[in-house]
């Protein structure tokens, strides 16, 4: 038997990218904003129905557009508006060589919406280190870690789910990438190992140091 090529899953915030010091700051001021401004509450009500719906559903979205019919689109637009993106992303040096390190085919997995997506791989150095990108869009609004947008994804790519590696620093939704038959790398510093993890990473260039525990067989 000879080890098969996988098709690696990469979630982008927090995962490709610290999304932490600077861009989940300024998304989180301009969800609330938006909640504030278009359901008519005062911010700390938008603060707790932000938190709210993210740790109900994995994201504001899906609970705005549950409970109060909110465009998608229109949240995403609102919500994604950076003056200076560039200036504020956090990546380690060396992403795109290890990238190129890696065996098989290379999709981005994210809830963010692609214009977005686009513009930090962009920014990154790395859009032609994948074959693809799935935004919440492409995954018809159904965020990670519900079942549905991996699904999705696993159909349009005629991809069988074991077959895949997926790169999250998330748990919920390795969570779901297990249940799925996926190996699971977590990017996290954590001294434990769920048992939905398969391999723990506290940075990403450590994962091509991990292959012969992710590969499957042929």
């Amino acid at each position: 038997m000879r080890a098969a090529s996988p098709v690696w899953l990469f979630d982008l915030d927090n995962t490709l990218h610290d999304a932490s010091p600077h861009i989940f700051p300024h998304i989180n001021r301009s969800m609330v904003a938006y909640i504030h401004e278009h359901l008519g509450v005062d911010r700390d009500e938008a603060t707790r129905i932000r938190q709210d719906y993210w740790q109900r559903y994995g994201a504001t979205l899906l609970g705005l557009v549950r409970h109060h019919g909110t465009d998608p689109q229109h949240f995403l637009w609102h919500t994604h508006q950076f003056p200076d993106l560039k200036h504020m992303l956090v990546f380690e040096r060396g992403l795109k060589a290890m990238l190129r390190r890696l065996p098989g085919r290379k999709i981005v997995f994210s809830n963010a919406p692609l214009r977005y997506s686009e513009a930090v791989l962009e920014l990154l150095g790395i859009s032609n280190c994948f074959d693809a990108v799935y935004s919440v869009e492409r995954l018809r609004f159904q965020p990670k870690p519900a079942v549905g947008g991996f699904r999705q994804l696993l159909r349009s790519e005629r991809l069988r789910a074991d077959r895949c590696i997926m790169v999250e620093d998330s748990l919920s939704n390795l969570t779901t990438a297990r249940r799925l038959g996926m190996k699971t790398v977590w990017v996290s510093r954590s001294t434990r190992r769920p048992l939905a993890v398969d391999v723990r990473v506290p940075s990403l260039l450590d994962l091509p140091g991990h292959l012969s525990r992710l590969q499957t067989v042929s």
